[in-house]
């Protein structure tokens, strides 16, 4: 479950309540500061624009608020504040949510005397002020870590497999976010990594992604991969070659995201091929979309409702609903794709249904093989005497790969070879835009 435990709306009954005086029992659960004579209390930016001070005619005083200006920042160093996330933490749990995706969990905490941020020297933007300073003191402050670790504590109370994954991403250092996870020190289970998400398409990237993950976090740490989320352009968008989707690469993506170890997140609609619509401005719903038009145009295209079927709305709400359905619904879908075996959501089927019974998908050591042809990646995952080769073809040419070793290799999965085919002596011959996982015989 997704819990939005930095902010609430400008709408709950605990601002409402806290802008009504000075002097009533959650006054202080909100960031609440007189200005600096005329000007905010100090420098800080919001993520999505401009300052992240509101000033409010029935308390007189501004509030904190790093996004929105309708959401206004809890203050975490109230201890009531705190007692009040542990309680709606455990009402969730008491119902049987298996855990938590914690947004923005690096913004907890402040700099208690609420100091200005440095400034960037080298920064040179126009519209994106944000990024003009060093963010020192309006997030990744050291209370965060016993936080945290108060957080896992009431989810391992809980029996059963419960789990705290922290998502941001805004943070300076790339490794901090290693140091708020483990077993260890009781931080949280899986911190979002967002790296290949930014990858084109190119073996390269992904292959600097995967091995800065593997340079950079603590041992024994379970990594986490995603290609597409609600903040950036669906992936079946980013790696197409046209305005439909291709087939080819996103069944290589999909191949990619499902055999790397740890743990795959898949956003909604991507296992049907979804697409980044494009709306015209009087249709965006996104604040920083209708802010920042044309420089930025919004989040909403990779939002809009799951396509179930070619009926009305897609079949997603006899509604209208918030944003349109994309064009094509009619020609993707789940209806559609359930009923068609090359389909992309059949192949993500046997993709999971390969990865669950396969033990060695899941907890085998992973090794990227060097010195391959341009524009692939090979990696393997090996366990107890069982060795699994990937080989991911980036490229529209076909890629000969010598493994230099004699035994063949079994396809147990592939985009376009049959399964039970082999290479010989270790020779893996991919075909333009493939994905195979075999099994090494020996």
């Amino acid at each position: 479950m997704d819990l939005v435990v930095n902010h609430t709306s400008a709408e709950h009954e605990w601002f409402k309540e806290s802008r009504a005086s000075r002097e009533n029992p959650k006054q202080d659960w909100y960031i609440w500061r007189d200005g600096s004579g005329d000007a905010p209390p100090n420098n800080w930016h919001s993520v999505f624009g401009g300052s992240a001070w509101q000033w409010d005619d029935q308390r007189q005083q501004y509030y904190l608020h790093l996004f929105l200006k309708d959401q206004p920042d809890l203050n975490w160093r109230n201890p009531a504040v705190q007692e009040a996330v542990w309680e709606t933490m455990r009402f969730w749990l008491d119902l049987g949510v298996d855990g938590f995706r914690l947004d923005v969990y690096n913004f907890y905490f402040k700099d208690a005397e609420l100091r200005s941020n440095p400034k960037r020297r080298s920064f040179k933007g126009i519209f994106y002020k944000y990024a003009s300073q060093h963010h020192h003191y309006d997030q990744d402050q050291p209370e965060l870590y016993s936080t945290l670790a108060k957080m896992r504590e009431i989810v391992d109370s809980y029996p059963g497999d419960r789990m705290l994954v922290g998502e941001t991403s805004t943070l300076e250092d790339f490794r901090r976010a290693f140091s708020y996870y483990g077993d260890e020190n009781k931080g949280l289970n899986l911190v979002f990594n967002f790296e290949i998400l930014h990858s084109r398409w190119r073996a390269r990237d992904f292959r600097k992604a995967i091995q800065h993950w593997q340079t950079c976090a603590p041992e024994n740490s379970w990594p986490t991969w995603v290609l597409s989320n609600h903040d950036v352009k669906r992936h079946g968008s980013r790696y197409s070659r046209g305005s439909q989707i291709d087939l080819a690469r996103a069944k290589v993506a999909a191949t990619l995201l499902l055999t790397l170890k740890g743990a795959p997140f898949l956003y909604y609609g991507e296992e049907i091929g979804m697409l980044e619509l494009a709306l015209p401005h009087h249709m965006i719903q996104d604040p920083p979309g209708k802010k920042f038009w044309p420089f930025f145009k919004g989040r909403d295209g990779c939002r809009t409702p799951m396509q179930w079927c070619d009926e009305a709305n897609a079949g997603f709400s006899d509604g209208i609903p918030w944003l349109p359905v994309h064009e094509n619904f009619k020609q993707v879908n789940v209806s559609i794709a359930a009923a068609d075996d090359s389909s992309l959501l059949q192949y993500y089927k046997r993709l999971i249904r390969l990865r669950c019974a396969t033990p060695t998908l899941l907890t085998g050591v992973m090794h990227l093989i060097e010195k391959v042809p341009r524009n692939t990646l090979i990696f393997t995952r090996s366990e107890a005497g069982d060795e699994l080769w990937i080989g991911l073809n980036f490229s529209h040419r076909k890629a000969i790969v010598q493994l230099n070793f004699p035994e063949n290799l079994e396809i147990i999965l592939a985009t376009h070879h049959a399964e039970g085919a082999t290479f010989s002596h270790g020779v893996m011959a991919l075909e333009p835009d493939e994905a195979v996982i075999c099994r090494k015989i020996k």
